[in-house]
């Protein structure tokens, strides 16, 4: 059900991320959805448009259709708009390309893609001005938000911005994060441990300025009766297929988990950079009937691959916390993933999960035997208590409602 308007009264907001809309942020369309639904204005802006192989989902599509993608305008139009821009108001685009250069990354490129970003907020800033928004909201701290703190300065326009993680925190001085924190009108961070690592990034006199909002799961995963677990011993991860996911390590683990008398299936969803790595090795430890790739699918799909698993399986090397996560628990599935950043804020180690220790293939081993072999009442049991942490911590509506509350403070100022 649908909360109403707190504020009393309809802001107009912008939404900008780098890539959006696609299969793996339902946690922003969430975010868009229920301000809309609060009778806000939310306008969408992306740097550019998602690869073929996250158009999934009627959702996805119908967000897709009405965002802005400043990189599918003309490179003349985007150039001459800049131009434009500087000529009408020359002090600002100079206090703009000031603040670029001062905090580029070392070497030519950094200072070309700085240029870029400028070009890129140019527009942005044109269509804020516009369209009359009051507050800019930006989601992921790297490149988009660049481009947002630069459209900020132009317009006029206050921006503030939502810190995930991990990204971020491999090289926040080359991404100025301590500058977007302090020239925000306020940072949302994820979890407790996301907050620390703005901490130690930013100057602690901007440091009231973070504040906690949690991502919030979607009514689809969480307004729906609940499915029994099965008997099948059958697990799905949901990510993408990189470096920081531990996605090898985690087939690794079912092949070992195997060859030493278990049996298991694993479905994987998603794709990316290490997919035919891992296409390899399935091929080489003779996994062909018992891993799948299935690729990007839509919100209604991955639901319905953890409704029909017992466990979300997810060991990554480096996170901030998976929505993916929050997903599986509100649907009555518990969680082996790693104890790290974020996640033991929501994952109760033989709880609602199991929270391994990061590389540990014993560890990881050990849970996928303890997954496949709990009886459906053990693993109900730790589904209902995950249910109710996501219940808690994840309620959409609160968290859409701490922002809402943000948004208006600095909107309306």
């Amino acid at each position: 059900m649908t909360a109403p308007n707190a504020i009393g009264k309809n802001l107009t907001i912008a939404y900008l991320t780098n890539v959006y809309a696609r299969s793996s942020d339902t946690f922003i369309r969430s975010e868009v959805l229920a301000l809309r639904a609060r009778g806000h204005t939310v306008h969408t802006f992306s740097v550019r448009r998602a690869e073929a192989d996250q158009h999934v989902g009627q959702e996805v599509l119908s967000e897709q259709a009405s965002t802005d993608y400043i990189l599918l305008h003309s490179l003349v139009s985007l150039v001459w708009g800049f131009v434009a821009f500087a000529l009408r108001r020359p002090g600002r685009m100079l206090r703009t390309l000031s603040l670029a250069w001062r905090i580029r990354p070392k070497g030519i490129k950094g200072a070309a893609l700085q240029l870029i970003y400028v070009i890129e907020a140019a527009y942005l800033a044109r269509r804020l001005m516009a369209l009359r928004v009051q507050i800019m909201h930006n989601h992921i701290a790297e490149n988009s938000a660049s481009v947002a703190m630069f459209a900020s300065l132009l317009s006029g326009v206050p921006y503030s911005m939502t810190v995930h993680g991990p990204g971020i925190f491999f090289h926040p001085k080359q991404w100025a994060l301590g500058e977007k924190i302090a020239r925000s009108a306020f940072t949302a961070c994820i979890t407790h441990f996301c907050k620390s690592q703005c901490m130690l990034f930013s100057d602690p006199e901007d440091w009231p300025k973070l504040e906690i909002v949690r991502c919030g799961v979607g009514a689809s995963f969480v307004d729906v009766e609940p499915v029994p677990v099965p008997l099948a011993p059958r697990l799905v991860c949901v990510g993408r297929i990189c470096a920081e996911k531990g996605m090898l390590l985690l087939v690794q683990a079912v092949a070992q988990y195997i060859a030493e008398g278990g049996d298991c299936e694993l479905v994987m969803v998603g794709d990316g950079p290490l997919r035919g790595a891992i296409e390899r090795l399935v091929e080489q430890r003779g996994l062909q009937g018992k891993v799948r790739i299935l690729g990007w699918q839509s919100s209604e799909s991955v639901r319905a691959e953890l409704e029909q698993s017992r466990a979300l399986v997810l060991p990554s090397f480096a996170e901030g916390l998976p929505v993916v996560v929050m997903e599986a628990l509100a649907l009555g599935r518990p969680v082996v993933t790693s104890a790290i950043a974020g996640i033991p804020e929501l994952v109760l180690d033989g709880q609602n999960g199991w929270l391994v220790p990061p590389s540990s293939m014993e560890g990881l081993v050990a849970a996928i035997r303890a997954v496949a072999e709990a009886t459906p009442e053990r693993l109900d049991a730790m589904g209902r208590l995950g249910a109710a942490s996501v219940a808690r911590l994840h309620s959409i509506e609160r968290e859409v409602g701490k922002l809402e509350q943000l948004f208006a403070r600095h909107g309306l100022a």
